[in-house]
């Protein structure tokens, strides 16, 4: 099965460069010019991975991102312009999944879409092998008081009640809750959920515990289940769950 990637970017010549490296590497690609296409095209085609540029015609990448997510938790990766770090960690915190700076490679772009879809399912094209780290093993599902994680249909249940996760904070979760009391360095997730050598900072691994926290915990600043190691990095703790 071919995964299908969307592209929803304004520059034509971005747009078409990007899809000629996926479909080299053998992924099946659809193109949109602007965000409103972009949706209608989501809607109608359900593509396994999205890729977003933030700045686009009639309808900015974020409103589109804030769209997505309210019927879909389907992998977005955003492409931004340098300059634009608010604007990365406000997509990330909306439920975009990684973000690529322009200028990129598009080789890297292709090396981002293979290790997301990796977490996802096993959706690629055939002979595709990417350089990304894998999920931890772990057992079908994890249970802890009040917090269900059923690792193969990619549940969540708190307190009974299903929440939805995106694929890079399901990936956290059960890289963390997979290693309880285990002190994780931001570095050392980056490796292990995002799959692939980070060039930047940690700050992605910072946003996208905020948003689990947000979904997770009763209360955020006060959290029950993912703890934060001043100077170190996170874990997943089973003290307050006692």
């Amino acid at each position: 099965m071919v995964a299908k990637i969307l592209i929803i970017e304004d520059e034509a010549n971005i747009a078409q460069l990007i899809r000629l490296y996926l479909e080299q590497a053998g992924y099946s690609v659809l193109t949109a010019g602007d965000g409103v296409a972009g949706l209608e095209l989501h809607a109608r085609e359900h593509p396994d991975l999205v890729i977003l540029d933030l700045m686009l015609p009639a309808l900015d990448g974020m409103e589109v991102t804030r769209r997505i997510r309210a019927w879909a938790s389907t992998p977005i990766l955003m492409l931004t312009a340098r300059n634009e770090e608010e604007d990365r960690i406000a997509g990330l915190e909306l439920g975009a999944d990684d973000y690529l700076v322009k200028p990129f490679s598009p080789r890297e772009v292709v090396s981002r879409v293979k290790a997301i879809l990796r977490r996802v399912a096993p959706v690629a094209p055939a002979g595709a092998q990417g350089n990304g780290g894998e999920m931890p093993n772990a057992r079908d599902e994890l249970r802890f008081p009040g917090l269900v994680i059923t690792i193969p249909a990619r549940r969540v249940e708190v307190n009974g009640q299903r929440v939805t996760l995106t694929v890079k904070e399901f990936d956290l979760l059960v890289t963390l809750a997979s290693a309880p009391e285990r002190v994780f360095s931001r570095e050392s997730l980056l490796n292990q959920v995002w799959g692939y050598t980070y060039l930047g900072d940690g700050r992605t691994v910072d946003v996208h515990i905020g948003t689990l926290r947000k979904k997770i915990e009763a209360q955020p600043d006060a959290p029950q289940y993912i703890k934060t190691v001043w100077g170190v990095g996170y874990k997943f703790t089973l003290e307050d769950q006692r």
